[in-house]
């Protein structure tokens, strides 16, 4: 089983940066598809951003949502086991709990979506204010 525990949420200005962290722990993959995704209050959760790595090949790939392209980035750090979204420039419609989640393979087409993941986080708060 897998367990993944998000970090660095907050409260902070529109314009300002925040880092968020996803650590995995318990049985962790090799390769996988590791993926953020953000539910607002009344709205469904929506993907924002995902990595992909294969522990075997030189397969790699990150995808973003067009909301979050250029001011968002994913990144991870192996030997920790951890997963990164750097979010800078933040607008008050970022504010949402958002959540990290992993899936075994590393070629998954549907990155995008919430069913392709096995593993979820229990989230972290996002506030922006204007």
């Amino acid at each position: 089983q897998v367990q993944l525990l998000e970090s660095g949420g907050g409260l902070v200005q529109a314009g300002g940066s925040l880092r968020l962290s996803c650590a995995a722990s318990g049985r962790t993959f090799s390769s996988y598809t590791m993926g953020w995704f953000r539910q607002a209050p009344g709205k469904e959760r929506e993907f924002v951003a995902a990595l992909s790595w294969s522990g075997t090949t030189d397969y790699r790939r990150t995808y973003y949502a067009d909301s979050v392209k250029g001011r968002f980035t994913i990144s991870r750090d192996n030997a920790k086991n951890t997963v990164y979204l750097q979010m800078n420039s933040l607008k008050p419609e970022d504010t949402a709990v958002y959540y990290c989640a992993a899936d075994g393979s590393p070629y998954s087409l549907t990155y995008y979506r919430t069913s392709t993941y096995d593993h979820w986080g229990q989230g972290t708060q996002v506030t922006v204010s204007s």
